[in-house]
Protein backbone atom coordinates (compact mmCIF):
# COMPACT_ATOMS: atom_id res chain seq x y z
CA UNK A 1 0.00 0.00 0.00
CA UNK A 2 1.43 3.26 -0.66
CA UNK A 3 2.01 6.29 1.80
CA UNK A 4 -0.18 9.14 2.10
CA UNK A 5 1.02 12.56 1.14
CA UNK A 6 1.22 13.11 4.47
CA UNK A 7 2.76 10.12 5.98
CA UNK A 8 5.39 10.31 3.28
CA UNK A 9 6.49 13.93 4.51
CA UNK A 10 6.53 12.77 8.16
CA UNK A 11 8.52 9.60 7.21
CA UNK A 12 10.80 11.08 5.28
CA UNK A 13 11.82 14.09 7.72
CA UNK A 14 10.76 16.72 5.39
CA UNK A 15 8.01 17.53 7.53
CA UNK A 16 8.36 17.97 11.64
CA UNK A 17 5.68 18.77 13.59
CA UNK A 18 6.00 20.69 16.65
CA UNK A 19 4.41 19.21 20.11
CA UNK A 20 0.91 20.09 20.68
CA UNK A 21 -2.44 19.56 19.96
CA UNK A 22 -3.17 18.90 16.24
CA UNK A 23 -6.26 19.80 14.36
CA UNK A 24 -7.56 18.60 11.35
CA UNK A 25 -9.38 20.19 8.88
CA UNK A 26 -12.53 18.50 6.76
CA UNK A 27 -10.69 15.19 6.60
CA UNK A 28 -12.58 12.11 4.99
CA UNK A 29 -13.57 9.07 6.67
CA UNK A 30 -10.30 7.36 5.24
CA UNK A 31 -7.82 10.15 5.77
CA UNK A 32 -4.55 8.81 6.62
CA UNK A 33 -3.45 10.07 10.16
CA UNK A 34 -1.28 7.05 11.25
CA UNK A 35 1.91 8.47 11.42
CA UNK A 36 0.08 11.38 14.11
CA UNK A 37 0.41 11.15 18.04
CA UNK A 38 -3.36 10.05 18.28
CA UNK A 39 -3.71 11.44 21.63
CA UNK A 40 -2.90 14.94 20.11
CA UNK A 41 -5.29 14.89 17.28
CA UNK A 42 -8.72 16.45 16.97
CA UNK A 43 -10.38 16.16 14.31
CA UNK A 44 -12.96 19.50 12.63
CA UNK A 45 -15.45 17.88 10.15
CA UNK A 46 -18.74 19.75 9.02
CA UNK A 47 -19.61 16.76 6.97
CA UNK A 48 -22.11 14.22 9.60
CA UNK A 49 -21.42 11.01 8.02
CA UNK A 50 -17.35 11.64 8.16
CA UNK A 51 -17.90 13.41 11.43
CA UNK A 52 -19.31 9.98 13.33
CA UNK A 53 -16.79 7.59 11.42
CA UNK A 54 -14.30 9.73 13.44
CA UNK A 55 -15.94 9.85 16.76
CA UNK A 56 -16.71 6.22 16.53
CA UNK A 57 -13.33 5.70 15.81
CA UNK A 58 -12.57 7.06 19.41
CA UNK A 59 -11.55 10.72 18.31
CA UNK A 60 -11.97 14.19 19.86
CA UNK A 61 -14.48 15.61 17.03
CA UNK A 62 -15.74 18.68 16.75
CA UNK A 63 -18.35 20.28 14.21
CA UNK A 64 -15.95 23.32 13.43
CA UNK A 65 -12.65 24.17 13.93
CA UNK A 66 -11.24 24.92 17.44
CA UNK A 67 -7.35 25.69 18.31
CA UNK A 68 -4.18 24.18 17.92
CA UNK A 69 -0.34 24.41 17.55
CA UNK A 70 -0.68 22.53 14.37
CA UNK A 71 -3.61 22.70 11.50
CA UNK A 72 -4.25 20.20 8.75
CA UNK A 73 -6.31 21.87 6.40
CA UNK A 74 -7.58 19.03 3.93
CA UNK A 75 -8.81 20.71 0.32
CA UNK A 76 -12.69 20.68 0.01
CA UNK A 77 -13.87 21.15 -3.44
CA UNK A 78 -14.90 24.75 -2.65
CA UNK A 79 -12.28 27.31 -3.78
CA UNK A 80 -13.64 29.98 -1.52
CA UNK A 81 -13.98 27.85 1.69
CA UNK A 82 -10.16 26.21 1.15
CA UNK A 83 -8.88 30.28 1.19
CA UNK A 84 -11.22 30.62 4.36
CA UNK A 85 -10.41 27.50 6.10
CA UNK A 86 -6.36 28.52 5.28
CA UNK A 87 -6.87 32.01 6.69
CA UNK A 88 -8.52 30.42 9.38
CA UNK A 89 -5.80 28.47 10.21
CA UNK A 90 -3.36 30.72 9.56
CA UNK A 91 -5.22 32.75 12.22
CA UNK A 92 -4.10 30.60 15.50
CA UNK A 93 -1.75 27.74 14.38
CA UNK A 94 2.19 27.83 14.52
CA UNK A 95 2.52 25.35 11.66
CA UNK A 96 -0.23 25.40 9.00
CA UNK A 97 0.11 22.09 6.54
CA UNK A 98 -2.22 22.27 3.21
CA UNK A 99 -3.10 18.97 1.60
CA UNK A 100 -5.17 17.88 -1.30
CA UNK A 101 -5.57 16.30 -4.87
CA UNK A 102 -4.90 18.26 -8.15
CA UNK A 103 -8.27 18.11 -8.88
CA UNK A 104 -9.63 20.00 -5.97
CA UNK A 105 -7.73 22.67 -6.84
CA UNK A 106 -4.63 21.98 -4.61
CA UNK A 107 -1.91 23.48 -7.19
CA UNK A 108 -3.65 26.72 -7.34
CA UNK A 109 -3.40 27.10 -3.45
CA UNK A 110 -0.09 26.13 -3.44
CA UNK A 111 0.96 28.78 -6.08
CA UNK A 112 -0.74 31.60 -4.28
CA UNK A 113 0.63 30.81 -1.11
CA UNK A 114 3.87 31.24 -2.51
CA UNK A 115 3.02 34.03 -4.51
CA UNK A 116 2.38 35.65 -0.29
CA UNK A 117 4.93 33.94 1.52
CA UNK A 118 7.74 32.83 -1.08
CA UNK A 119 8.71 29.47 -1.65
CA UNK A 120 7.59 26.55 0.60
CA UNK A 121 8.41 23.13 0.85
CA UNK A 122 5.98 20.90 -0.54
CA UNK A 123 5.79 16.95 -1.25
CA UNK A 124 3.96 15.91 -4.66
CA UNK A 125 2.27 12.83 -4.85
CA UNK A 126 -0.75 10.29 -5.53
CA UNK A 127 -2.04 13.21 -8.06
CA UNK A 128 -2.07 15.92 -5.53
CA UNK A 129 0.46 17.99 -3.14
CA UNK A 130 0.98 18.72 0.45
CA UNK A 131 3.02 21.80 1.42
CA UNK A 132 3.32 23.86 5.00
CA UNK A 133 4.35 27.29 6.29
CA UNK A 134 4.69 29.31 9.26
CA UNK A 135 2.18 31.77 9.42
CA UNK A 136 2.45 35.40 8.79
CA UNK A 137 -0.90 38.15 8.46
CA UNK A 138 -0.89 38.10 4.77
CA UNK A 139 -4.51 36.03 4.68
CA UNK A 140 -6.70 38.44 5.59
CA UNK A 141 -8.56 38.55 1.87
CA UNK A 142 -9.06 35.11 2.37
CA UNK A 143 -11.26 35.41 5.85
CA UNK A 144 -14.54 34.27 5.25
CA UNK A 145 -17.60 36.59 5.47
CA UNK A 146 -20.31 35.47 7.93
CA UNK A 147 -23.66 33.68 5.77
CA UNK A 148 -25.11 36.87 4.00
CA UNK A 149 -27.98 37.25 1.72
CA UNK A 150 -27.23 36.64 -2.20
CA UNK A 151 -29.06 37.57 -5.09
CA UNK A 152 -31.73 34.94 -4.81
CA UNK A 153 -33.15 36.33 -1.74
CA UNK A 154 -31.42 33.53 0.47
CA UNK A 155 -28.57 33.77 2.97
CA UNK A 156 -25.66 31.42 1.73
CA UNK A 157 -21.81 30.82 2.54
CA UNK A 158 -18.78 29.65 1.05
CA UNK A 159 -18.73 25.66 0.44
CA UNK A 160 -22.79 25.20 1.01
CA UNK A 161 -24.48 23.36 -2.52
CA UNK A 162 -25.93 25.99 -5.01
CA UNK A 163 -23.75 28.60 -3.01
CA UNK A 164 -24.56 31.56 -6.16
CA UNK A 165 -28.10 30.64 -7.54
CA UNK A 166 -30.99 28.77 -6.75
CA UNK A 167 -30.58 25.41 -8.21
CA UNK A 168 -32.43 24.77 -11.30
CA UNK A 169 -33.20 21.10 -10.34
CA UNK A 170 -34.54 22.24 -6.75
CA UNK A 171 -36.46 24.77 -9.01
CA UNK A 172 -38.14 22.37 -10.70
CA UNK A 173 -39.15 20.44 -8.06
CA UNK A 174 -40.64 23.32 -6.05
CA UNK A 175 -42.94 24.26 -8.93
CA UNK A 176 -43.96 20.91 -9.29
CA UNK A 177 -44.92 20.51 -5.83
CA UNK A 178 -49.40 20.25 -5.16
CA UNK A 179 -51.07 23.06 -3.58
CA UNK A 180 -51.71 20.77 -0.62
CA UNK A 181 -49.17 18.19 0.77
CA UNK A 182 -49.30 15.92 3.87
CA UNK A 183 -49.43 17.15 7.57
CA UNK A 184 -45.87 15.53 8.32
CA UNK A 185 -43.44 16.32 6.04
CA UNK A 186 -39.61 15.71 5.74
CA UNK A 187 -36.73 17.26 3.60
CA UNK A 188 -33.69 14.88 3.13
CA UNK A 189 -30.65 16.96 2.16
CA UNK A 190 -32.12 20.39 3.08
CA UNK A 191 -29.29 22.26 2.01
CA UNK A 192 -30.09 25.92 3.14
CA UNK A 193 -33.57 25.74 2.87
CA UNK A 194 -35.10 26.46 -0.91
CA UNK A 195 -37.29 23.31 -0.88
CA UNK A 196 -38.36 23.83 2.63
CA UNK A 197 -39.77 27.33 2.28
CA UNK A 198 -41.69 25.85 -1.14
CA UNK A 199 -43.18 23.17 1.41
CA UNK A 200 -44.08 25.69 4.27
CA UNK A 201 -45.90 27.64 1.68
CA UNK A 202 -48.05 24.71 0.70
CA UNK A 203 -51.51 24.42 2.58
CA UNK A 204 -52.17 21.18 5.04
CA UNK A 205 -48.29 21.41 6.19
CA UNK A 206 -48.10 21.01 10.25
CA UNK A 207 -44.27 19.74 10.12
CA UNK A 208 -41.39 19.86 8.62
CA UNK A 209 -38.19 17.81 9.55
CA UNK A 210 -35.02 19.49 7.88
CA UNK A 211 -32.55 16.73 7.27
CA UNK A 212 -28.98 17.60 6.54
CA UNK A 213 -25.55 16.65 6.40
CA UNK A 214 -22.76 19.74 5.71
CA UNK A 215 -23.41 21.86 8.80
CA UNK A 216 -22.39 24.96 6.95
CA UNK A 217 -25.79 24.65 4.57
CA UNK A 218 -27.66 24.00 8.05
CA UNK A 219 -26.27 27.19 9.45
CA UNK A 220 -27.38 28.85 6.63
CA UNK A 221 -31.12 26.95 6.45
CA UNK A 222 -31.34 28.23 10.64
CA UNK A 223 -31.31 31.76 9.11
CA UNK A 224 -33.46 31.23 5.62
CA UNK A 225 -36.19 29.23 7.49
CA UNK A 226 -37.41 30.81 11.10
CA UNK A 227 -41.02 28.95 10.92
CA UNK A 228 -41.71 27.45 14.54
CA UNK A 229 -43.02 24.23 12.47
CA UNK A 230 -39.45 23.38 11.99
CA UNK A 231 -37.02 21.24 13.37
CA UNK A 232 -33.70 21.05 11.58
CA UNK A 233 -31.25 17.85 12.19
CA UNK A 234 -27.47 17.94 11.50
CA UNK A 235 -27.50 13.69 10.62
CA UNK A 236 -27.11 11.47 7.51
CA UNK A 237 -29.81 11.41 5.75
CA UNK A 238 -29.55 7.70 4.95
CA UNK A 239 -29.23 6.70 8.69
CA UNK A 240 -31.91 9.28 10.00
CA UNK A 241 -34.17 7.26 12.47
CA UNK A 242 -37.12 9.60 12.58
CA UNK A 243 -39.41 9.54 15.97
CA UNK A 244 -42.51 9.02 13.67
CA UNK A 245 -43.20 8.04 10.42
CA UNK A 246 -43.90 11.33 7.37
CA UNK A 247 -46.96 11.61 5.26
CA UNK A 248 -44.67 13.26 2.52
CA UNK A 249 -40.98 13.74 1.84
CA UNK A 250 -39.11 16.01 -0.70
CA UNK A 251 -35.80 15.84 -1.83
CA UNK A 252 -33.41 16.67 -4.30
CA UNK A 253 -30.60 13.68 -3.45
CA UNK A 254 -26.65 14.52 -3.74
CA UNK A 255 -24.72 12.38 -6.62
CA UNK A 256 -21.15 12.79 -5.61
CA UNK A 257 -18.63 13.12 -2.59
CA UNK A 258 -15.87 13.71 -4.74
CA UNK A 259 -16.11 15.12 -8.76
CA UNK A 260 -17.05 11.61 -10.32
CA UNK A 261 -21.14 10.78 -10.33
CA UNK A 262 -22.29 8.14 -7.52
CA UNK A 263 -25.66 7.35 -8.16
CA UNK A 264 -25.67 4.69 -5.17
CA UNK A 265 -26.08 8.03 -2.95
CA UNK A 266 -29.34 8.52 -4.58
CA UNK A 267 -30.49 5.23 -4.59
CA UNK A 268 -29.43 5.13 -0.98
CA UNK A 269 -31.78 8.23 -0.37
CA UNK A 270 -34.57 6.61 -2.22
CA UNK A 271 -34.36 3.26 -0.06
CA UNK A 272 -34.20 5.99 2.79
CA UNK A 273 -37.09 7.49 2.21
CA UNK A 274 -39.59 4.62 1.73
CA UNK A 275 -38.53 3.52 5.42
CA UNK A 276 -39.18 7.04 6.77
CA UNK A 277 -43.09 6.86 5.41
CA UNK A 278 -45.69 6.10 6.56
CA UNK A 279 -47.58 3.26 4.53
CA UNK A 280 -49.56 5.97 2.61
CA UNK A 281 -46.45 8.50 2.01
CA UNK A 282 -45.94 10.25 -0.56
CA UNK A 283 -41.97 11.42 -2.50
CA UNK A 284 -41.20 14.34 -4.40
CA UNK A 285 -37.71 14.10 -6.09
CA UNK A 286 -35.99 15.78 -8.25
CA UNK A 287 -32.87 14.25 -10.33
CA UNK A 288 -30.63 14.72 -13.34
CA UNK A 289 -31.86 13.79 -16.43
CA UNK A 290 -28.82 11.05 -16.92
CA UNK A 291 -29.16 9.03 -13.47
CA UNK A 292 -30.65 6.01 -13.48
CA UNK A 293 -33.20 5.61 -10.42
CA UNK A 294 -36.50 4.29 -11.93
CA UNK A 295 -36.04 0.78 -10.82
CA UNK A 296 -34.49 2.31 -7.23
CA UNK A 297 -37.82 4.06 -6.96
CA UNK A 298 -40.31 0.72 -8.36
CA UNK A 299 -38.44 -1.51 -6.13
CA UNK A 300 -39.20 1.13 -2.63
CA UNK A 301 -42.63 2.31 -4.14
CA UNK A 302 -45.61 0.58 -5.40
CA UNK A 303 -46.67 3.87 -7.49
CA UNK A 304 -43.85 5.79 -9.67
CA UNK A 305 -44.67 8.89 -12.04
CA UNK A 306 -42.44 11.37 -13.46
CA UNK A 307 -44.61 14.54 -12.86
CA UNK A 308 -42.27 17.26 -14.58
CA UNK A 309 -39.02 17.25 -16.37
CA UNK A 310 -36.69 19.35 -18.91
CA UNK A 311 -33.74 18.25 -20.17
CA UNK A 312 -31.44 18.18 -17.30
CA UNK A 313 -33.88 17.10 -14.55
CA UNK A 314 -36.79 14.97 -13.59
CA UNK A 315 -39.25 15.20 -11.24
CA UNK A 316 -40.95 11.58 -9.71
CA UNK A 317 -43.96 11.45 -7.71
CA UNK A 318 -43.68 8.11 -5.94
CA UNK A 319 -46.58 6.66 -3.44
CA UNK A 320 -47.19 3.67 -0.92
CA UNK A 321 -43.99 2.78 0.19
CA UNK A 322 -43.41 -1.48 0.12
CA UNK A 323 -41.87 -2.07 3.53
Amino acid sequence: MSLSRLSTAIIDGALVLPAGKITIMRPAADYDISELPRDDVQIAQGFYPDFAQWSDAGYVTTPKPEKAEVAIVVVPRSKALARAMIAQAASWASLVIVDGYKTDGVESLFKDCRKRLGNLPSVPKGHGRIFWFTPQDVFADWVAPPPEMGAHGYVTTAGVFSDGAVDKGSALLAGALPDKLPQNMADLGAGWGYLAAAVLERDGVLSLDMVEAEILSLDCARLNVTDPRVDFHWADAMLFQPKKTFGGIVMNPPFHTGRASEPSLGRAFIAASARMLAPNGKLWMVANRHLPYEQALRDAFRNVDEIAGDGAFKVFHATRPLK
